[in-house]
């Protein structure tokens, strides 16, 4: 009752009508005065701002999931040999995000034909399982990227004109794949001109 009637003193006193405040009150709403907001639209426009921070959030995060997911791939069958339904049964659990048959098969096809990953069928299950392993060409790409990836942060957080170095293993796995790279184009280029 103390609240209502210093809702209608303020409100007399600042010339300013508010209506329906006694049944606000009664409904469990504490009226504030500055804006005619309940504090539950308050909460309300809160709880959206945080809700718009948070997938906001969650739409980086998958962005670079799949951005980085054949290394995500590599890294998890550098662990242990995996069958698809593992790989994306872990990624689902560790990222939040789901990616189905439809993209992480054909992307273990791809590995494998680059030479990054090997199978082989696992026949003494229930069911037959085609197991991926990690090649040491795909473990060499994974120290590569993981370094590339380390060097990229280091330029992001640090200061103007500071000179950032590889590291010599990291070197040459740059060299040996710019070598593989240069050769195959070169037998592509051969290839064409035939």
């Amino acid at each position: 009752m103390f609240l209502y009637a210093w809702v209608m003193y303020e409100a007399l006193y600042y010339g300013v009508l508010i209506l329906n405040t006694q049944d606000m009150f009664e409904k469990g709403h504490i009226v504030c005065m500055k804006n005619s907001k309940t504090v539950q639209q308050k909460n309300r426009s809160r709880r959206k701002k945080m809700s718009r921070a948070i997938n906001s959030q969650k739409e980086v995060s998958t962005k670079l999931t799949k951005g980085l997911l054949d290394l995500i791939i590599m890294q998890y069958v550098s662990i242990q040999p995996m069958h698809g339904y593992q790989i994306i049964s872990k990624i689902r659990k560790n990222f939040g995000v789901y990616f189905g048959p439809s993209t992480i098969y054909p992307l273990l096809n791809t590995l494998e034909k680059k030479g990054f990953v090997k199978s082989e069928w696992n026949m003494n299950t229930d069911r037959p399982r085609k197991n991926y392993s990690l090649t040491s060409s795909g473990q060499n790409m994974l120290n590569f990227t993981e370094e590339s990836l380390n060097l990229i942060c280091r330029k992001i957080t640090a200061q103007p004109n500071t000179e950032i170095k590889m590291e010599p293993s990291a070197q040459a796995a740059v060299a040996l794949i710019a070598k593989k790279n240069r050769s195959a184009q070169t037998s592509n280029l051969e290839l064409q001109i035939r």
